[in-house]
């Protein structure tokens, strides 16, 4: 039926603005998909699930000129999800998309989902004009055979690409406070520690290091970032003001090239750590970027890792509170 791909756009926008709206995404999240700083704003992240929502149901109840209008917005819409998410693929980066709520890794699943999306979209534009202005595919539903089975056959592969398998985000764990060994004074709060990697990484100038001996001389705090991902850039803008906060600890950044192909290595104390192999991330957790995590003088981890601006800045003041017994005076965030 003319009807169905309408139908299921509308339905697949529906259920993704009332995920949404159960499970708002972030500023994070959409820096780490690459969605323009210009629209990375807090009303339009509110206001993103609700437009879906009502443009589903503009999908559904809408039919020539007004239905074309609908359609050609949601074939917009398709398209721009299915460039960003190219570009991520394309770019290697380990982000992630709360398209339907939770957070999924974003892989070439996700293109052929999104694709299927567009393709749906532009049939929706091109069968517009034939459903009622008012009452849309709805008004138009009826009996038809043939119809029926190709709709549903388009229905189950929409169902497919949608759930088929994909890595999850797994949620970052709740920390009740790190802990950071070497300071005096400092109380030992819950967490569940094991032993700092003894793996080498490089420092900026060159020189390998054992990241559990380099740990031992002072608390560290790593803060694993990527060239290129938008996700980072906030962490990144911070890392001056953290290090003035927390001089007790060491905050380096860990980088995944070697120093002399990275432009973001910091040849200046305290120098970034390079780990081109991966050894630091496999010995830990497999985790997206960016992601903290504290390592105590003990040669033992404190706390983390934590994924995502907000749980890191968080995680910074944690650290603040536990050397401090107050938490940290309140900066302006960073843009």
């Amino acid at each position: 039926m003319s009807v169905i791909p309408a139908l299921i756009v509308a339905a697949v926008l529906v259920v993704s603005g009332i995920a949404k709206l159960r499970h708002p995404d972030d500023e994070a999240g959409w820096a780490e998909m690459g969605v323009p700083a210009a629209l990375r704003r807090p009303f339009l992240l509110r206001l993103h699930p609700w437009g879906e929502i009502v443009l589903g149901v503009a999908m559904l109840l809408l039919g020539g000129l007004l239905g074309a209008a609908a359609a050609l917005a949601a074939t917009a819409l398709m398209t721009a999800y299915l460039v960003l998410v190219v570009r991520v693929v394309r770019s290697a980066d380990d982000a992630s998309c709360a398209c339907f709520g939770t957070k999924r890794a974003v892989t070439r699943v996700t293109i052929i989902r999104n694709s299927w999306y567009v393709a749906l979209s532009l049939l929706a534009l091109a069968t517009a004009w034939a459903n009622p202005l008012w009452g849309g595919p709805l008004a138009a539903v009826g009996a038809s055979g043939w119809g029926w089975i190709a709709g549903l056959a388009a229905a189950a592969i929409t169902v497919a690409v949608t759930l088929w398998p994909e890595p999850v985000i797994a949620p970052e764990p709740v920390l009740s406070g790190p802990s950071v060994p070497a300071g005096e004074g400092v109380e030992e709060l819950d967490y569940v520690r094991t032993r700092t990697p003894s793996v080498p990484v490089i420092r900026a100038d060159g020189v390998t290091v054992d990241l559990r001996q380099l740990s031992m001389s002072q608390p560290l705090i790593l803060l694993a970032v990527k060239p290129g991902c938008g996700a980072c850039l906030p962490v990144l803008a911070k890392v001056g003001e953290w290090r003035e906060l927390l001089p007790e600890v060491s905050v380096r950044l860990l980088l995944s090239s070697h120093p002399e192909n990275d432009a973001a290595a910091e040849h200046d104390e305290p120098q970034s750590l390079h780990d081109p192999n991966q050894y630091v991330r496999g010995s830990i957790a497999d985790w997206a970027t960016p992601t903290a995590i504290l390592l105590g003088a003990d040669g033992m981890l404190a706390g983390g890792p934590v994924t995502g601006y907000p749980d890191i800045s968080a995680f910074i003041e944690d650290v603040y509170e536990s050397l401090h017994g107050e938490r940290p005076p309140v900066s302006q965030p960073a843009d």
